[in-house]
């Protein structure tokens, strides 16, 4: 089928339908939509052919997927909470990035025979923590607002910062071209906020033209094709730039709103379909043994580095496990990480299914558990908060427990 036309009504269809299962059975839709994949990469048609079509204008829209997600994810990151909770969050954050990728590498490199560099992808793709997943329960249950659900987002970005970064530096080429893009790149995350907000502020005013998003989106492009010509990876500008422009966001939320439904409608779709698209369900099920340890090599990680620092932080047993459940999802720079690999021919199509299936796996599995047996009531999670500031003030000497304590 050549036809341009119907190859975008099969895309957006399939996005569609995504978007209506998504909303019948509760489940983020990114995860939907990668399952819809999976199903339309693997039904072959009468020609032997898939029913989806990649083509260079499908490609490029699900590569500005990821990109565009990446630096929502970063730009809708509360500025104020991430402050208030940084140490904590960053504790958290860094170790249930570290221990993943460590543990993951090592069981890749060493059990299972893995090279060097597929290993480092796995590691890369099982250590990160679904921002989408947490953020759409803490919503769905009206955490986000709590003490505790807003320092478990801090984590969440603290935690998928080091993915970010481990993935565009590990594989990047370093020659004149990565100083170029470094350079650039640090320049352009002083310069931007500034010139975001005299954008906004002199030619925004909600006009037709959406000046500021095409502001963001050259920005987006011109540091995302410097990423691409030093061998990194264009999330990592993304990501950085959307943290530094959390400020202008965190107070114009309809730009957030506009950006995001635009990213969702017409970008993402193409991303996680295509994404879902290459995982091969005969690959699945013969690796299905292999899928089952590294989702607890994941799991078993997460819990040895995010339980631990959970209850050094003040929080009860029930709290410490929610935590480190929601900390063990994960979905959208895991995938993300897999079709770098993949695309880049640094792990393979079988290599890649696996991956994708634990992923998608650690977006369910986690979280089920996590609302079943361990969600605190809202009152439990905003009294860590007060409990957490009233422990902080202690240590500092600025306030006196009653007797002495």
């Amino acid at each position: 089928m050549d036809n341009i036309w119907f190859t975008a009504a099969i895309w957006i269809g399939l996005a569609f339908l995504a978007s209506i299962i998504s909303i019948r059975v509760g489940i983020s839709v990114a995860l939907i939509e990668i399952l819809v994949g999976v199903a339309a990469g693997n039904v072959p048609l009468v020609d032997g052919h898939s029913i989806l079509r990649s083509t260079d204008w499908t490609n490029f829209l699900a590569m500005l997927g990821s990109g565009v997600l990446t630096f929502l994810a970063g730009a809708e990151i509360d500025p104020v909470a991430l402050r208030k909770n940084l140490r904590p969050g960053l504790a958290i954050g860094a170790a249930a990035f570290l221990l993943p990728f460590g543990g993951v590498w090592a069981f890749a490199q060493l059990l299972l025979g893995w090279p060097v560099q597929q290993a480092q992808i796995a590691g890369i793709a099982l250590s990160t923590t679904s921002v989408a997943v947490v953020y759409a329960v803490m919503i769905e249950t009206g955490q986000s607002e709590t003490a505790l659900g807003k320092m478990i987002l801090v984590a969440c970005f603290i935690n998928d910062l080091g993915t970010v970064l481990a993935l565009g530096l590990i594989f990047a080429n370093y020659d004149v071209w990565l100083l170029v893009f470094v350079v650039v790149t640090c320049l352009a995350l002083f310069i931007v906020p500034k010139l975001a907000r005299f954008v906004i502020s002199r030619c925004g005013a909600k006009r037709v033209s959406e000046p500021e998003i095409k502001f963001v989106f050259f920005v987006l492009f011109f540091l995302g094709g410097l990423a691409s010509t030093a061998k990194s990876e264009a999330v990592l500008p993304a990501y950085l730039l959307g943290l530094v422009l959390a400020g202008v966001f965190f107070h114009d939320k309809t730009l957030v709103l506009r950006m995001r439904s635009i990213a969702f409608a017409m970008f993402t779709p193409f991303y996680f379909i295509r994404a879902g698209s290459f995982v091969a369900v005969s690959a699945v099920w013969t690796a299905m043994g292999v899928i089952l340890l590294l989702l607890a090599t994941k799991m078993l990680t997460k819990f040895v580095g995010v339980f631990p620092l959970s209850r050094l932080y003040f929080m009860r047993k029930r709290e410490a496990k929610y935590t480190t459940l929601l900390m063990s999802t994960g979905l959208t720079f895991g995938t993300i990480s897999a079709l770098f690999g993949l695309q880049n021919k640094i792990i393979s199509q079988q290599q890649y299914s696996i991956l994708v299936t634990v992923v998608i796996l650690s977006a369910v599995v986690p979280t089920l558990i996590a609302q079943k047996f361990f969600e605190p009531t809202r009152r439990a999670m905003d009294a860590w908060g007060r409990f957490y500031q009233r422990r902080v003030s202690v240590r500092a000497g600025m306030v006196k427990l009653p007797n002495g304590k």
